[in-house]
């Protein structure tokens, strides 16, 4: 039976929810009842998922194995997906079509560099310029992703972002962590806008993502980030960015300094390609990242026919190349062809701060929390009026550096008012 999305769509649609707070209509969600247990609060990653995860977004989310709703004429989840911890959702209404493990807490790689985005990013001017210092690179874990920043060499904020963006350069991020007040400081922020997002599994010990003991996050929290990342413009520029120009270092001869950039390319497969994966039709970004750890871990937006679509895919254990990216092709396809043929299984949740209307015309009041399953609070999402988020503002020409000039477009439905979309 499909009542209760259809009675959700009427209702949105009744009230043009385009924003945030206007998806699908849910109660507070109760904690799993199981006597004698309770919920992993570990911030170590554990062999096997727990018994009981936290619920926040939807009793279903806190059950291990997979989680899925199939109408009458909803095609079967693909048969050949490995990974430990998966989730396909709606991007727009939030609607979670299907997931497994979701809530289970592993070590998330360089996908944690999209909360470091979303938490810094409004902070400095992307033209803003900053001289590196020794003390700005220290700390960076052995055998880092880097992309090349050096000593007594200035960069701008619009460098730096795309090198941990294209490159996932830890040694970026270790520069706008130091222009934050430092690695302590950035923690600290992430930490707290972690906890606003409501990624409750997350708790962020090193921002760029480098394997540490007690880092932890989620599909369901790592979705969270793409999301909430996503409604940035200068987020979605720089995670759609297939190549770019990077400073180099500067080099005095016969007199004269000079600095030449040099290429840097995404390393997110599903926007460039590779031997055995080709890019994936209406991909839009969003992160990708690989550690000892945490194996390979991924979260990609795309748009197909309107439909735009989260997946986060952690740590398969099928040993193949670009296997990230595989089942993440798989999930997307199936995700695009099941949209109006399944019962959502759980929400991705609105931030703690979301200003959510009763009705129209109602005064205004912040989303009301519950406990989650691990105690901590987990918003609800009760009927929503528009916040005025989805006007879609116009997007200069050659904002992105594209792969064979391919064409993006303006999206102008939450949460991606201004997706670039590619036509092929």
């Amino acid at each position: 039976m499909m009542t209760g999305r259809r009675s959700s769509r009427i209702a949105s649609a009744a009230l043009l929810s385009l924003s945030l707070t206007a998806a699908p209509v849910l109660t507070a969600v109760p904690a799993l009842a199981s006597e004698g247990s309770s919920p992993s609060t570990s911030t170590s990653p554990s062999a096997t998922p727990p018994a009981r995860m936290s619920t926040v977004g939807g009793e279903r989310l806190g059950r291990p194995g997979t989680q899925v709703e199939l109408g009458s004429d909803a095609p079967v989840l693909p048969k050949d997906i490995t990974a430990r911890s998966w989730i396909v959702a709606d991007a727009e209404s939030g609607e979670v079509l299907a997931a497994h493990n979701a809530h289970w807490r592993l070590a998330p790689a360089s996908t944690l560099k999209m909360l470091f985005a979303d938490t810094l990013l409004p902070k400095f001017n992307r033209d803003e310029e900053h001289k590196v210092e020794p003390s700005d690179l220290a700390g960076i874990g052995s055998g880092s992703s880097m992309v090349g920043v050096k000593e007594d060499e200035t960069y701008t904020v619009h460098d730096l972002w795309l090198g941990v963006f294209l490159r996932s350069g830890n040694d970026a991020v270790h520069v706008l962590a130091a222009m934050n007040g430092g690695i302590e400081q950035t923690v600290k922020d992430m930490n707290e806008h972690a906890e606003e997002l409501q990624a409750l599994d997350t708790n962020v010990v090193s921002p760029d993502g480098y394997d540490a003991k007690g880092q932890v996050s989620s599909a369901y929290d790592l979705t969270l980030f793409a999301r909430s990342g996503l409604q940035k413009k200068d987020f979605r520029e720089y995670c759609s960015t297939v190549r770019a120009q990077f400073p180099g270092e500067t080099e005095k001869k016969k007199g004269k300094t000079t600095r030449k950039s040099f290429e840097i390319q995404n390393t997110n497969r599903l926007l460039t390609g590779d031997l055995d994966v080709d890019a994936y039709q209406g991909i839009a970004g969003v992160k990708n990242g690989n550690t000892t750890n945490a194996g390979a871990t991924f979260t990609g937006v795309a748009e197909r026919n309107g439909k735009v679509l989260l997946v986060t895919v952690m740590n398969p254990e099928k040993d193949e190349h670009n296997e990230v990216y595989k089942e993440t092709s798989r999930l997307l396809d199936w995700g695009f062809k099941a949209a109006d043929k399944v019962e959502p299984v759980g929400e991705l949740v609105p931030p703690k701060g979301a200003v959510i209307e009763a009705s129209p015309g109602a005064s205004a009041a912040p989303s009301p929390s519950v406990s989650g399953a691990d105690g901590r609070p987990a918003a609800a999402l009760v009927h929503g009026g528009s916040s005025g988020i989805g006007t879609a503002l116009a997007i200069a020409a050659g904002v992105l550096v594209l792969l064979g000039g391919a064409v993006f477009l303006v999206h102008r439905r939450w949460p991606l008012p201004e997706l670039m979309r590619r036509r092929r």
